[in-house]
């Protein structure tokens, strides 16, 4: 009776060891997969940052191009507005789907590296 005793506090010991060290493996593997897409999307913010300043003023210095030729400023600005709005539109109806398909595999992908 005492071996069974003994054999059931080993293994209800091991038992506990066995569940500590399956939480701090699950506490390591989110913080690795964590630190890896913060530490991936850091740069990538970094490099959207600087397209947008660049699209901001290529689009400035169009519009004012634009604007010098067509004889009045704000018209070149309303050129690029039509522009982006009708880019806007054919995006929504026709790449919306294929875009948010992209977007999900990106972040899956990046969750299952």
């Amino acid at each position: 009776m005492e071996d069974n005793t003994k054999l059931l506090e080993s293994l209800l010991e091991r038992a506990t060891d066995f569940g500590k060290t399956s939480l701090e493996l699950v506490k390591l593997k989110t913080l690795d997969k964590s630190t890896d897409i913060v530490s991936s999307l850091v740069p990538n913010s970094i490099v959207f940052v600087l397209i947008v300043t660049f699209m901001l003023f290529l689009n400035l210095g169009i519009a004012l191009w634009l604007g010098d030729i067509l004889g009045k400023i704000f018209y070149g600005f309303f050129v690029v507005a039509a522009f982006y709005i009708l880019a806007g539109i054919v995006i929504h109806f026709f790449m919306h789907k294929w875009i948010k398909k992209l977007v999900g595999n990106y972040f899956i992908k990046l969750m299952l590296k």
